[in-house]
C-alpha cells in the first residue's frame, strides 16, 4: 500500500525528469557511487577497527593523554598557589602588619642611604670636580 502510493507520488509529481539509467540500455554507463577518500585509505580503517575494539573492551576513548593530565595538574597547583598567596596578602593588610611594614621600609631607608646623584654623573663630570676641589684646595693653603 506505501509502495503504491509511492508510485503514485512519483507519476504525480513530474518535476524531476527521470533518470534514463534506471532503464536498461547498454549504451549508457551507469554512473557509480563515488568512494569517500578518507574512508578509503588504510590508515582510516585501521584507526577505526582500534576504536572499535576499545569500545568493546570498555577502555575510555576520552581518555586523555598523560603529557595533556601532566600539564592540566601542573595549571591546578599553579591556581591553588596563586590563591594561597592572595589570601596570605589579604592577611597581611591588616592595620597592624601594614604599620610594621613601613617601620621596616624606614630602617632600610636610614641603614642603606639613597646613592648621590654625582654617583651616576657621568666620569669627566666627576673628574671635573675633583679637579675643582684641588684647585680650591691649593688657593686656601
Amino acid at each position: 500500500m506505501y509502495s503504491e502510493i509511492q508510485r503514485e507520488r512519483a507519476d504525480i509529481g513530474g518535476l524531476m525528469a527521470r533518470p534514463e539509467y534506471r532503464e536498461w540500455n547498454p549504451e549508457l554507463i551507469k554512473p557509480k557511487k563515488l568512494l569517500n577518500p578518507v574512508k578509503a585509505s588504510r590508515s582510516h580503517q585501521e584507526l577505526h577497527r582500534e576504536l572499535l575494539m576499545n569500545h568493546r573492551r570498555g577502555l575510555g576513548v576520552d581518555s586523555k593523554p598523560e603529557l595533556q593530565r601532566v600539564l592540566e595538574h601542573r595549571r591546578w597547583n599553579q591556581l591553588i598557589k596563586k590563591k594561597e598567596e592572595e589570601l596570605e596578602a589579604k592577611r597581611l593588610q591588616c592595620p597592624f602588619r601594614q604599620e610594621l611594614l613601613r617601620r621596616q621600609q624606614r630602617l632600610n631607608q636610614l641603614e642603606n642611604p639613597p646613592q648621590r646623584e654625582e654617583d651616576h654623573a657621568p666620569e669627566f663630570i666627576k673628574v671635573r670636580e675633583n679637579l675643582r676641589r684641588i684647585a680650591t684646595e691649593e688657593r686656601a693653603l
